[in-house]
């Protein structure tokens, strides 16, 4: 039997002379095996060094500075800001989104937002908390430009008319005028066919 099994060696001596690594790629397969667990304990490591780093950013205190931050706003003065004292604030308020721009008296604008630009998508856009945001993001942009009372212009149907204009004032923008500029047809287009529910 052992002539058998010596037949047989020179045989894979041959082998491995011919392709050269192939009888040591299964020991190599062993050690790697064994590596295997090294390696996630290496990736465990890793992991709570990004939990740390996590908490070390603090994602819940960030959260609650931004809610501080609503009522106290931060002015920054933004870079080539114009030093505009009094402007215009325009809040379109449709069935499916909340914008707000804000310009100074001529009509140069200052800072602009909307629901999407926010993070809202789809039907949360057209709600009332939404135009609260987009109204305190418009304001912020603006102040940092120096602004300080504004003329309200409302136009459109939408959730957010009432809302954007609290924020607006909220945020501690002096408010001096409120102006209703929805357009009003006198019987021009037809308007969409009534919906089914």
């Amino acid at each position: 039997m052992a002539e058998q099994t010596n037949p047989a060696n020179p045989d894979e001596a041959k082998l491995q002379g011919e392709a050269g690594e192939k009888q040591p790629a299964p020991k190599e397969t062993a050690p790697k095996a064994e590596a295997a667990p090294k390696r996630p304990t290496a990736k465990k490591t890793a992991k709570p060094k990004k939990e740390q780093a996590g908490s070390a950013a603090g994602a819940p205190e960030s959260l609650s500075l931004s809610t501080e931050e609503v009522d106290k706003p931060k002015i920054v003065k933004a870079k080539g800001s114009k030093n505009v004292h009094s402007g215009v604030a325009h809040v379109l308020a449709t069935f499916n989104n909340t914008i707000v721009t804000i310009t100074d008296i001529k009509g140069n604008v200052i800072g602009w937002s909307s629901a999407g630009k926010v993070g809202f998508k789809g039907s949360r856009k057209s709600t009332a908390y939404a135009a609260q945001m987009v109204a305190q993001d418009a304001s912020r942009q603006a102040m940092g430009h120096g602004l300080k009372e504004v003329e309200v212009l409302v136009k459109g149907p939408g959730a957010g008319r009432e809302s954007a204009v609290r924020a607006l004032q909220a945020i501690g923008l002096d408010l001096t005028v409120i102006r209703d500029v929805t357009p009003v047809p006198h019987n021009g287009c037809r308007p969409p066919k009534q919906r089914r529910v």
